[in-house]
């Protein structure tokens, strides 16, 4: 079921299963787990806590993470990516009349996405939306708003590791069952980013074509080699 990758349980069945799995939670947190987001969670005991919680599930979202499962010896089945996890928590959604509310990006971005989903998902049930440019411990009005239209699932789109760490601060103050910090998958709904042909994805080259299109990217790619050394480090060091 899980690949422990320090004290990180890492989800290792099919993302056919990680959906059927959430059924089981009455609150879930599902986080994003490539190296950056690990990374940060080791450098930050909230995220720690909260990803090492019962109310969490680590996605092996990340070539990094999936060679890091090959590297302790319990390979994970298949690299599950966020916004295809995404796709199908709102295809869910729609079909069990569940309401989700969309928080992140510019205001602008947020629009074109709610306007995009809508337009796939017909019978999709968006109660709300919010960009993501606010102080986090001054989002009172926001919180209030989405306490207020109760939706089953919140997407977070604000980078790493500010959704992440929303998401851990009001996790249980919000009545939410499912949350989930999605990075840029608001720019890729909204139609503003394009995502990498199948056959990157396929090979693991996803993030190649993520940093040719944003070159601003280049200086985050440090977390995969940085993260896979000290997950050999401490292989061998436990030897």
């Amino acid at each position: 079921m899980t690949t422990r990758i320090f004290k990180y349980e890492i989800f290792n069945e099919s993302k056919e299963e990680l959906i059927k799995s959430i059924n089981g939670f009455e609150k879930v947190h599902i986080v994003s787990g490539n190296p950056e987001v690990l990374l940060n969670g080791l450098q930050n005991n909230v995220l720690l806590d909260n990803f090492t919680s019962e109310n969490s599930i680590i996605i092996p979202d990340g070539i990094g993470t999936v060679i890091c499962s090959k590297i302790v010896g319990r390979p994970v089945k298949e690299k599950i990516a966020g916004i295809e996890v995404m796709d199908s928590i709102v295809k869910k959604c729609e079909k069990e009349n569940k309401g989700i509310y969309l928080l992140g990006s510019t205001k602008e971005t947020v629009d074109m996405c709610n306007i995009n989903l809508r337009t796939k998902y017909r019978k999709l049930n968006i109660l709300g939306s919010h960009d993501g440019y606010f102080e986090m411990d001054n989002c009172e009005e926001i919180l209030k708003d989405i306490e207020k239209v109760n939706p089953h699932v919140l997407f977070v789109a604000m980078g790493c590791p500010r959704q992440e760490i929303f998401i851990a601060k009001y996790m249980d103050r919000l009545h939410c069952s499912v949350f989930m910090g999605v990075g840029g998958s608001f720019d890729i709904i909204s139609g503003n980013v394009k995502r990498a042909p199948k056959w990157m994805i396929n090979l693991g080259m996803e993030w190649l074509f993520r940093v040719v299109k944003e070159p601003f990217r280049v200086k985050r790619l440090s977390s995969i080699p940085k993260f896979i050394l000290m997950v050999i480090k401490d292989k061998y060091k436990r030897k």
